[in-house]
């Protein structure tokens, strides 16, 4: 045989020429394939709604909710029944007019959630009440409650995460569920550096940075009314809080939340987990461009990254030096504490 046809045989059936054709049958296939398809292959698709049909629709691994989509399913007629049952539950319950509405509060979150995991093959996130996000006993506390709900169901806490606010106490919250009871932790409203470094030493197994609020403090706050994906500030956020977690080789997962556009979901395709709404995903489902991988742990390594130190009064210097992360906080967990209150309201003139 000749020398020179050998050579290129052996060299067509090498692993460099196999990984090439994998990578361009890949990429074929990938333009054939939905954005949202293709984000699943590198993502962990999370839906952000307290919609059983939208969540049934779109076939996300995982879903979150909190009061404000909580109270927003339960104004719809086809989750009356749910409503209704909890309203029940908590006239059953002994105590003051205030200890019943509470209890069917609770009961309604749990009753959403096991909907919820009817449907998905993963994790349902249930919020303790915003209103607890700068006690930390407390937060414990309801968070075991609701554990012990879900237990009445017979839904393993595995498939359980606790959301808390990322405050300081929210935090410590999570340390002990996490380190002392073994009930997995998602902390919500992370919109720093320094919060999502406190959560990591803590040893929570999951935040949720928000990106589409970030954008928007910007927005009002800078003068500048539009940005590209990659000039996002929330995206520019979790990108860095990505490289940070995988550079130190934390085990926490980064689920970005709050998108306002799909350019930003994109952006961040191969973060760990992306919670989204209904109208986004559509949006996703409907694309058919290509979608590049955007994160990824071995160029994380890589990352020019200084370690933070963050007991508590350098964590409240930092968050203090940060306007907008002070005032987002602050501003996500008035919002939440006003659902909760609307959702008494509704739950009370059922009584």
């Amino acid at each position: 045989m000749n020398s020179k046809f050998l050579t290129y045989k052996l060299f067509l059936n090498s692993p460099i020429v196999s990984v090439y054709k994998q990578g361009k049958n890949w990429s074929e296939k990938s333009r054939k394939m939905s954005a949202l398809e293709q984000l699943k292959r590198v993502t962990t698709v999370v839906a952000d709604t307290g919609d059983f049909e939208s969540i049934n629709a779109y076939k996300p691994t995982d879903a979150t909710t909190n009061p404000s989509l909580i109270l927003n399913a339960s104004a719809m007629d086809r989750y009356k029944n749910l409503v209704l049952h909890a309203v029940e539950y908590g006239k059953h319950v002994d105590g003051s007019q205030e200890r019943k509405v509470a209890e069917a509060m609770d009961y309604l979150s749990v009753l959403f959630g096991c909907e919820i995991l009817k449907i998905v093959p993963g994790r349902v996130s249930t919020e303790v009440d915003a209103r607890l996000s700068f006690d930390t006993a407390q937060s414990v506390d309801k968070a075991l409650k609701l554990i012990c709900l879900y237990k009445t169901f017979g839904i393993r806490k595995e498939r359980i995460l606790i959301k808390l606010a990322a405050t300081w106490e929210g935090i410590r919250a999570a340390e002990i569920l996490e380190k002392e009871h073994y009930v997995n932790c998602n902390l919500t409203l992370i919109f720093s550096l320094a919060q999502a470094a406190a959560c990591a030493e803590a040893g929570v197994t999951l935040i949720s940075p928000f990106v589409g609020r970030i954008l928007d403090w910007h927005i009002a706050n800078t003068g500048t009314k539009k940005f590209e994906p990659d000039d996002d500030p929330g995206v520019i956020s979790v990108r860095q809080i990505y490289n940070y977690y995988k550079k130190f080789d934390y085990k926490t997962q980064i689920m970005g939340a709050s998108f306002r556009n799909t350019g930003e979901i994109k952006a961040l395709a191969g973060c760990d987990l992306l919670t989204i709404s209904p109208a986004l995903l559509q949006e996703l489902e409907n694309d058919q461009s290509e979608l590049p991988l955007q994160l990824c742990e071995e160029a994380a390594k890589q990352a020019n990254v200084k370690k933070l130190c963050v007991y508590e009064n350098r964590f409240r210097w930092l968050m203090n030096e940060d306007a907008m992360a002070t005032d987002l906080l602050a501003t996500g967990i008035r919002k939440f504490s006003l659902d909760t209150v609307k959702l008494e309201k509704l739950i009370t003139s059922l009584f």
